[in-house]
């Protein structure tokens, strides 16, 4: 497993840091925290954001804040452009004190790019009007669902099991043959899941295939390819998402984007 190292904060005067970073598909960022307060923003590609238990699934345009003191990890689904704005702890008060996933709209999406073209090249003036804006338009973001529960206890099996589910949710590859990948039995996983995640493989798995889905569906890709990688027939997926979510996948889609 490979570690990102954090920026060093206490360096800057500046009431928050923005900055540009690139990662490869499979990196694995170890969970730590910040006495700052953070945003994520994922520019392209997607990245599964663990906290203390959930995860957090962030496609293009959702970003998530990270209240000052969460520990949090960080796994690249796939080749990632992140933005990162730490705000200072008392300019992070004025923002939730709970984890939060939201949606980035245009507004706030070319606040960020400017807070990170600015940091680079402060204007003082500029950059602290920048910054009130930018705070302001994250205290009235829309929040987002893409939320996965993890479980808290200290078997690793069960952990590992998890993130080999968000890894690759797809029906073809059975409850059996995931049990067996981390060597415990289904009967023990099962006693597990519901001691810790209040319910069954399925349903556990179903809530990765949804946040999944709707991440593809938020990049545009075709719904019949969705459905089969995550090895479903395009009817039987269509009904799967409209029954969890009360829409169909292609409405899902154009609100996403409105």
């Amino acid at each position: 497993m490979a570690r990102a190292s954090p920026p060093d904060l206490d360096a800057s005067s500046l009431p928050l840091r923005a900055l540009a970073r690139s990662y490869p598909r499979g990196l694995y960022i170890e969970p730590h925290q910040h006495e700052w307060g953070q945003l994520l923003y994922a520019m392209s590609g997607i990245m599964w954001v663990e906290t203390p238990g959930e995860a957090l699934l962030v496609p293009p345009q959702r970003g998530v804040w990270l209240p000052a003191g969460v520990p949090h990890g960080i796994r690249v689904a796939s080749e990632l452009e992140m933005r990162n704005i730490y705000l200072r702890p008392q300019l992070a008060q004025s923002l939730a004190d709970e984890v939060q996933v939201f949606e980035v709209q245009p507004l706030l999406r070319e606040l960020i790019l400017a807070l990170v073209e600015q940091e680079r090249q402060p204007d003082a003036d500029y950059y602290t009007a920048l910054t009130n804006l930018a705070v302001q338009a994250l205290q009235r973001a829309r929040r987002s669902q893409l939320r996965v529960p993890l479980p808290q206890g200290n078997d690793r099996r069960l952990l590992r099991l998890c993130q080999a589910v968000m890894a690759a949710p797809s029906l073809d590859i059975s409850f059996e043959q995931h049990a067996q990948a981390v060597g415990a039995s289904v009967r023990t996983l099962s006693r597990l899941l519901l001691r810790d995640l209040g319910m069954g493989f399925a349903e556990w798995r179903r809530q990765v295939q949804l946040a999944s889905a709707s991440a593809a569906l938020i990049q545009g890709e075709p719904i019949g390819r969705i459905a089969r990688e995550l090895g479903y027939q395009p009817a039987s997926f269509s009904d799967m998402f409209r029954r969890e979510l009360g829409m169909a996948p292609s409405r899902y889609r154009d609100a996403a984007h409105i």
